[in-house]
């Protein structure tokens, strides 16, 4: 029987981190680590009745932790126009304290991560800040990551251009923070700076941080990372086609790595998007499945 529990991780001040601790009680194995995107929250991986991949995991035998990033999910105090933080923290404090509190919890780190669109680019970012770390990966399997956007969708064009780009930046200037979900443009909100950096990476900008200048592709490009099992839906025009995967698959290191595209087309039983590549039921026995395989191929 999957159980599921929450668990607090204690920062600087007032902040605490929120992971969700997915498991079967008979089968505790290896830890995995699970990372959102940008405008969402943990629940991208699980329902509290036990769906999504993080359940489907546990019944692997896996542990899951699935991340709340500061201010995000159930992660205090959620964020306001009083939050100052953005992208730049969660790499350099959010990610650690959160590997190292499930080090706490288990004995090790986690031997396994996955993320979902923005997630993995803060994973590979991490591994560029902390390469000693990559030693206690053995693989990874990211859901339509990409940090640049190079397709060219009229979707894209919207959802990117038209509201990342241009609409993003002045309503949460105006209020202080952006409040997605209110305006219906994702599961939960993000800060000024939050916004800021990732918008200034989506367009193609030189992979480097914007507090101090850490310029990622230049350390990244001569590692040998985990292995990455990257997957992308057929139906996901706007925020990570192949070539945007691809291009983001360029700058990730030499280790190994792999693209799937999951649809009709490709023998899949649903033509997946942004969000149901890790929400529809037909995933189980789709890229579920195959994530699954990924880390057994991988684990030696």
């Amino acid at each position: 029987m999957i159980q599921q529990n929450s668990l607090l991780v204690p920062m600087e001040g007032e902040q605490v981190l929120h992971l969700r601790h997915i498991y079967d009680p008979s089968c505790m194995g290896d830890a995995i680590f699970l990372l959102h995107g940008a405008v969402e929250n943990g629940k991208i991986f699980y329902t509290e009745s036990n769906k999504g991949l993080a359940p489907f995991l546990a019944t692997k035998g896996y542990q899951c932790f699935v991340a709340d990033l500061r201010g995000r999910g159930k992660s205090k105090p959620a964020i306001s126009q009083l939050s100052q933080y953005g992208q730049t923290e969660s790499i350099l404090e959010d990610i650690p304290a959160m590997l190292n509190f499930i080090k706490k919890q288990t004995g090790s780190y986690p031997k396994f991560w996955v993320a979902h669109s923005w997630g993995g680019v803060l994973l590979n970012s991490f591994l560029a800040r902390f390469p000693e770390h990559k030693e206690h990966v053995k693989a990874c399997g990211y859901f339509g990551t990409k940090r640049s956007l190079y397709n060219n969708h009229p979707s894209k064009l919207i959802q990117a251009n038209l509201i990342w780009y241009t609409l993003a930046p002045i309503l949460s200037k105006r209020k202080g923070f952006l409040d997605a979900r209110k305006l219906k443009w994702g599961s939960d909100n993000e800060t000024v700076k939050s916004h800021y950096q990732s918008m200034e990476w989506a367009k193609k900008k030189p992979w480097i941080d914007s507090d101090d200048g850490f310029d990622y592709k230049a350390v990244i490009e001569d590692m040998v990372l985990p292995p990455i099992l990257h997957i992308a839906g057929s139906r996901d025009k706007a925020l990570a086609q192949p070539i945007d995967i691809k291009k983001f698959m360029e700058e990730s290191g030499k280790g190994i790595q792999e693209i799937r595209i999951y649809g009709k087309k490709q023998g899949h039983k649903c033509d997946y998007d942004h969000i149901n590549m890790l929400t529809s039921p037909h995933a189980i026995t789709d890229q579920f499945k195959d994530l699954v395989d990924w880390f057994v191929n991988h684990q030696a």
